[in-house]
């Protein structure tokens, strides 16, 4: 008996892929060197075995789908809906439909019943109806690692959009003193000497007005995802520094998730990471 079609994409599905992953991408470098402010090299990192793990495109989606569907809101209909409405049937012999009609009119239209103008939904939205994509703990973790180690290839990076002719290596660390930058402006110096802050203008080019509804709701805008920022420290006064730059993100090192690293499940976002957010990745169980 030959395989179904369902049943080759379940098991490509669960494949492993990493041995077809990582050779096409290579090996991230186990030392890359540590950045000051004005963008040269002052010193050198090991980095933490987080950055080694196979880059599993698969897995990071899965993750990010589950991440993404916990945000989801449950919404449903009152159990009286549709069917409050004083209404009553004509009955027979007028030649019309003995469909429930509302009062007051000569010929009102339908009500209450489903499948009828004017009438209730049959199978309005249910509240106990399940929205989260579930994901087993250990496959968020791996998923998160994976996600981490994708951010060390520049051939991903590219990949998703990003602009990284100036850059020569990946990952990008840079000293400590980043966190205390205060000022939006000492930042952009900092991301111009840093040779990122092109992917950043190009996020602000391509912010555009959304089509449909939405634009009355309270999400007029769409803006690209640019530079993502990690950070050892929730209170890092950089946070507020980078908070008006189009599509620019700050993270907490022990706060990272997919949602971060790969925005729409697409692994490969441009990251920064600071010298102390490195070391705190290292002794971080993920």
């Amino acid at each position: 008996m030959g395989v179904s079609v369902d049943q080759l994409l379940l098991q490509l599905k669960r494949a492993d892929l990493s041995p077809y992953i990582k050779p096409l991408l290579g090996t991230p470098p186990e030392k890359v060197p540590v950045y000051g402010l004005d963008g040269s090299a002052v010193g050198e990192i090991v980095l933490p075995p987080h950055f080694f793990e196979p880059v599993r495109p698969d897995l990071i989606r899965r993750a990010f789908l589950s991440a993404l569907s916990a945000k989801f809101q449950p919404k449903g209909v009152s159990p009286e809906a549709g069917r409050s409405h004083s209404c009553q049937s004509f009955g027979v012999g007028l030649g019309i439909a003995r469909i429930p009609r509302y009062k007051g009119h000569l010929w009102p239209r339908g009500c209450f019943s489903p499948n009828t103008v004017g009438g209730r939904r049959a199978h309005p939205p249910k509240v106990e109806k399940k929205l989260r994509e579930e994901i087993n703990k250990r496959e968020r973790r791996l998923a998160i690692r994976s996600a981490i180690a994708a951010t060390a290839y520049l051939q991903l990076v590219k990949a998703r959009g990003h602009v990284v002719e100036g850059l020569e290596q990946l990952p990008l660390v840079v000293a400590n003193d980043i966190e205390q930058l205060d000022k939006t402006e000492r930042l952009r110096r900092t991301l111009q000497a840093l040779r990122v802050w092109p992917d950043v203008e190009r996020a602000a080019e391509r912010i555009r007005i959304r089509s449909g509804v939405g634009k009355m709701r309270g999400r007029r805008y769409k803006e690209p995802k640019s530079l993502l920022v990690v950070v050892s420290s929730p209170d890092a006064p950089l946070v507020r520094a980078a908070r008006n730059l189009p599509g620019v993100d700050v993270a907490y090192v022990k706060s990272l998730s997919v949602l971060h690293l790969a925005p729409g499940g697409v692994p490969g976002r441009l990251t920064l990471w600071t010298q102390q957010s490195i070391e705190a990745l290292r002794g971080l169980y993920l």
